[in-house]
């Protein structure tokens, strides 16, 4: 049938009502036949497209009617029958809307669920009962209709008693987790009430399990407390309750033998969820990072009495004695830059106190090689010394850039170090390892004080090489170190400046200039075949990530978008024709990205979140309608906003397209100068010849 848009859809759905004999029109309506099932409304009608197949079904308050009335059913498969449908049709938000306009929100999963349940506690239809009502109630809160403060303490106590009995249904311990996880993300009240009835201790016992998903929303909901917290509690009682907490219930070894080095692979979610709870834990430093030192404050003086203490008590010499006895000046320990008052140096915020503490931890924890580092620097002119003070104050500066020490975990990234999970005090032996890296780093470039930023940018980049590897202990992160020497920093250097190496003869620069085209034409094939191929997007909301994914892939004839919803990850590609949806490239008017995206002006979480910013694109089509995407990560990204430019005849512009264009240039221009290895090339072209004085020689063809 044809369906006419100037219509309204209630007169088109009682058309299709009186062709089929069907009295009460009002109490039908239309949806599309897919996986989906979506009712269709006013608001998207305009996303049918050509070719649709809709079903005409009952209307949203109707279904919503039925639900309600078989769920009252005293037959349990009668009951268990309709929660799997509610289940199934709440992920609509206009049944959403009605189902819950009835007033029975509260009805369905307190006054009839739970108290009745507990009567067939022992029946074995109490698992999937549950399951399903507990399904229904995440896919409803979901859409964000119902505000989660109104929900009681007595509710909070019953999924809460799900979680920490120990014998529990596995869909029914999922659901009740991510419950208390949105619980404390969209509520700070109710933070308080989950707080009381769930302890990091009750959630361990999931952690030691085999089911990554339960593992998965176990930490969301550790992650959850730890991240909602008052912020005047997360600095100071909060730091002091999760160090307590990490330590006595050793949430880090749990989580290290039974999740990291599980024989299951890691998915997408938990190394997602690994990586919050990483940032997380390294954000409590956060407080001695930014706070400053008081020059006047006897503390710094009985903290560096204390460094100086823990050398000569190891070397009990008698002209180190006599060093200590006099007033054990900075000098003798090389800790200051400031011979005057030491103090000053830890002013600069950050790292502020905790260079110091990491400092003190060093000289405590690691006598042998804090002592060897003084006395190497005792041993040396005053010109090549280190200053251990110094170093430490601009090491520990460095490490906290390079974890991102006080800043909120992005959306979208995995990037966890399973390293930081075998130490309590993972962050102190990664400055450790680091302080004795600089030391030696320092002694092979045979640096003075006046090379020190250099000396620190050979370190950074010695460390950041390393963190690439994704060792699996301290250990192997110390020993990948050893492997990155200065000598084997510059030939590695030296390797990729002769890759990158960029000719400026003239007679060069004109190849360049004349393959480049070539090349950006490869570039444009290259996107849009990734296009063709498509990409995954995992759908966000406010609440938290979600497992729900829609795919987007461009036809082989480059004219139209296809998209649509899954139920999962897909493994591979997927298929055009199970996509629904379809956008006409001839419709797209432009591609905007950043914050200038409609989706990312709304309200929420994501607004503020600076990496979900940078992967945020949207395609603007007719009718000042919008496709709004969050790539998974920066290379999909590059690849989509790239290739929509390249069907939009712009130019492609992303980091990504620069460095394929220097690669491939690069490769090129060696390829076609092979011949002439060893030969120099002249900077001006070979003068042309003198006329001769007559052309005899020429021959004519006529």
């Amino acid at each position: 049938m044809e369906i006419d848009q100037k219509k309204p859809l209630s007169a088109i759905i009682k058309e299709v009502c009186e062709g089929w004999s069907l009295g009460n029109h009002e109490n039908f309506a239309l949806q599309i036949a897919d996986a989906t099932n979506f009712y269709i409304t006013e608001k998207n009608r305009n996303d049918i497209k050509n070719g649709s197949i809709l079903r005409l079904t009952t209307s949203p308050y109707q279904t919503a009617v039925q639900l309600h009335e078989r769920i009252q059913s005293s037959s349990m498969d009668a009951k268990l029958e309709a929660l799997k449908d509610l289940a199934n049709a709440s992920r609509d938000i206009t049944f959403a809307q009605e189902f819950i306009n009835l007033d029975v929100t509260h009805s369905v999963w307190i006054s009839f669920s739970f108290p009745s349940l507990s009567l067939y506690s022992e029946n074995l239809f109490f698992g999937d009962l549950l399951s399903f009502t507990l399904t229904a109630f995440v896919e409803l809160m979901d859409h964000g209709i119902v505000s989660w403060d109104t929900f009681s303490v007595a509710f909070i106590k019953k999924i809460a008693s799900y979680v920490n009995k120990s014998a529990m249904d596995t869909a029914v311990l999922q659901r009740s987790l991510a419950i208390l996880e949105s619980m404390v993300l969209n509520s700070q009240d109710l933070y308080h009430k989950v707080a009381q009835e769930i302890t990091i201790g009750q959630l361990i016992p999931h952690l030691q399990g085999t089911d990554q998903d339960i593992q998965t929303y176990t930490i969301a909901v550790i992650n959850a407390l730890f991240l909602k917290a008052p912020e005047e509690k997360r600095q100071v009682s909060l730091q002091r309750e999760m160090a307590h907490i990490l330590a006595q219930k050793q949430l880090r070894s749990i989580i290290l033998s039974n999740v990291i080095r599980s024989p299951t692979a890691i998915n997408d979610e938990m190394a997602h969820q690994l990586y919050v709870l990483q940032v997380l834990t390294f954000n409590l430093l956060e407080d001695r990072m930014m706070t400053k030192m008081d020059p006047q404050d006897q503390v710094l003086h009985c903290v560096q009495f204390k460094i100086c203490r823990l050398y000569l008590v190891k070397e009990k010499k008698a002209f180190l004695s006599y060093v200590f006895k006099l007033n054990v000046s900075a000098s003798s320990c090389s800790l200051s830059q400031n011979h005057v008052n030491p103090a000053v140096d830890f002013t600069q915020i950050p790292p502020g106190m905790l260079a110091l503490d990491n400092m003190l931890y060093f000289a405590r924890h690691h006598q042998d090689a804090y002592i060897r580092i003084v006395l190497e620097n005792s041993s040396r002119e005053d010109k090549h010394e280190c200053p251990f003070g110094r170093s430490s104050i601009e090491l520990t500066k460095m490490l906290c850039e390079i974890l991102k020490v006080g800043e909120l975990p992005s959306e979208n990234c995995h990037d966890f170090h399973p390293m930081f999970f075998t130490h309590d005090r993972s962050f102190e032996e990664f400055f450790c390892i680091c302080i004795q890296l600089l030391n030696k780093t320092w002694k092979e470039m045979r640096a003075t004080s006046e090379d020190f930023n250099k000396v620190m940018q050979v370190v950074r980049e010695q460390i950041m090489r390393a963190l690439t590897l994704k060792p699996n202990s301290l250990d192997q992160f110390k020993s990948r170190l050893q492997n990155l020497s200065y000598t084997e920093i510059l030939k590695i250097r030296q390797s990729e400046r002769m890759n990158q190496e960029d000719f400026q003869s003239r007679p060069i620069l004109e190849l360049r200039e004349k393959i480049q085209p070539e090349i950006m034409e490869l570039i444009k094939q290259q996107r849009l075949n990734r296009l063709c191929e498509g990409t995954c997007f995992r759908k966000i909301s406010s609440r938290r990530r979600q497992d729900k994914f829609w795919y987007c892939r461009l036809s082989p004839n480059h004219k139209v978008l296809h998209y649509g919803d899954l139920e999962e990850s897909p493994q591979g590609e997927v298929p055009h024709d199970s996509l629904q949806d379809k956008l006409p490239v001839a419709d797209i008017k432009a591609v905007i990205t950043g914050k200038d995206c409609p989706h990312m002006k709304e309200k929420g979480a994501l607004k503020q979140n600076k990496e979900v910013l940078e992967l945020a694109f949207s395609v603007l089509y007719e009718s000042d309608e919008y496709l709004n995407f969050i790539a998974p990560d920066k290379h999909e990204y590059c690849v989509w906003t790239d290739g929509l430019n390249a069907l939009l005849g712009k130019e492609m512009t992303s980091d990504y397209t620069k460095s394929d264009m220097d690669t491939l240039l690069s490769m090129e221009m060696k390829l076609r100068l092979l011949d002439l290895e060893n030969i120099q090339i002249p900077e001006a072209p070979p003068p042309i010849p003198k006329e001769p004085s007559n052309y005899d020689f020429v021959y004519d063809c006529n």
